[in-house]
């Protein structure tokens, strides 16, 4: 390891208290996106800005995406440079992570804390948002806060992005940010989103599954259940369908390839809704949710158009006049699409940098592969950006008790730092 690498990371060890502090200060504040009914990042944001107001970043920037749902309408995007040893000319190392997080879910599966209460606990920070995306975002600033105290310029400028919306989709964040304000990236940039990755950090991630979200809706006719010829139930048609769909999906488009984990594509109901509240009503109405993560050798385009196909054929299967109206409806109505852009090269200057640097601090050797996920890398990849995804976690997103490990942190840290100084 070389002699500044080493004087850094002994740094950021030094370090390990404010940036536990820091999390726990950052997760009290709910950030969530207004598609759930809540104010968004803002207040977050300001946070995050106050606890950098003194650091000697060389420039901070803050863009502000319109969102009138928003608290004071808007979905706020930070960026922070420190400059590398050449200055502005110095090439750059974007690290990007979300201020946003998911909801808490059900309160009565949070044992250890309430969601927005962090406590430290066996070496570890509980709370929502901690490990999703909180361990990656305090990690990065603590990887440029110990060379700022050192005094030490990285061979790279850091251009640490904070951004909104990721999960919901990035309307509002890095997707806004790339068409809004295109001057921002460029293409010699090297990318590093620490939002997924495995529990010793041996995994790179540069390749990710097409991403397609939607919601079928069917409408029938509302009516007593002990009179069912009277009517036509929602319920009845919308199971068949959803059925009937999940089988073909998996049989049409059923090859593996290795490079992904799970090697398959996936088309999985998540989601169903129906107005029926009581046993004796046969409900009029039925929606049903799929999440779809599709090899990028298949079309999104072809999997809507054997939705829709079907979605015929089951309404001719039901068909029935009703007060002058033919019913069954069935409507497919796409939430959130991405389509998967090419991988990162496995031998990238990126991950050659990364693999490097896990080889410099841990000794292990790192393997490349896709995932399921959508991440912000998809977006720089689709720019012919090289991007990959990595971090080391317990994978605990989106789960109550969410949690990230203090060591995980302070650790990656390290690896952040090595990858603009080597």
């Amino acid at each position: 390891m070389s002699e500044t690498l080493e004087r850094v990371s002994q740094e950021i060890e030094n370090l390990r208290n404010d940036m536990v502090e820091t999390l726990v200060e950052l997760i009290k504040i709910p950030a969530i996106s207004p598609n759930y009914g809540y104010e968004g990042e803002y207040d977050k944001a300001q946070k995050l800005l106050e606890i950098i107001k003194d650091w000697p970043f060389d420039k901070v920037e803050v863009y502000n995406a319109p969102d009138e749902r928003a608290k004071n309408g808007v979905r706020p995007n930070i960026l922070a440079y420190y400059y590398g040893e050449n200055g502005e000319e110095s090439p750059r190392l974007w690290i990007l992570t979300h201020l946003d997080v998911v909801p808490p879910g059900d309160p009565s599966k949070w044992t250890v804390t309430e969601p927005f209460k962090p406590v430290v606990k066996e070496g570890k920070v509980y709370g929502r948002g901690s490990e999703d995306n909180g361990q990656s975002l305090v990690a990065s600033l603590y990887a440029v806060r110990a060379m700022m105290n050192l005094g030490i310029r990285p061979k790279r400028t850091i251009v640490l992005a904070f951004v909104s919306d990721e999960e919901t989709g990035s309307k509002y964040g890095i997707e806004w940010l790339m068409k809004e304000h295109p001057e921002l990236f460029k293409e010699n940039d090297l990318v590093l989103v620490p939002d997924g990755g495995n529990e010793d950090g041996t995994f790179i991630e540069v390749a990710e599954k097409s991403i397609l979200w939607f919601r079928v809706k069917v409408r029938g006719k509302q009516v007593h259940a002990s009179m069912p010829d009277k009517g036509l139930n929602a319920h009845r048609v919308a199971l068949d369908y959803a059925y009937h769909l999940d089988k073909l999906l998996h049989e049409r488009y059923s090859e593996k390839d290795e490079l992904f984990d799970p090697p398959e594509s996936t088309f999985e109901p998540t989601m169903v809704n129906g107005p029926a509240d009581s046993p004796n009503i046969a409900p009029g109405e039925h929606e049903i949710v799929f999440d779809c993560r599709i090899l990028p050798k298949y079309s999104i385009d072809e999997i809507l158009s054997d939705a829709e196909k079907l979605a015929e054929e089951v309404k001719v299967k039901y068909s029935k006049e009703i007060g002058g109206e033919v019913l069954p409806e069935i409507n497919v109505e796409v939430i959130q699409r991405l389509d998967a852009p090419e991988p990162t090269d496995p031998n990238s200057e990126i991950v050659k940098l990364l693999q490097t640097a896990l080889k410099e601090l841990r000794r292990k050797d790192a393997k490349v592969g896709g995932i399921g996920g959508g991440t912000f890398a998809a977006y720089f990849r689709k720019l012919g950006i090289p991007a990959v995804v990595w971090a080391t976690l317990d994978e605990m997103a989106h789960q109550p008790n969410e949690y990230a490990k203090i060591d995980n942190m302070v650790e990656d840290a390290k690896v952040m730092a090595a990858l603009a100084l080597l």
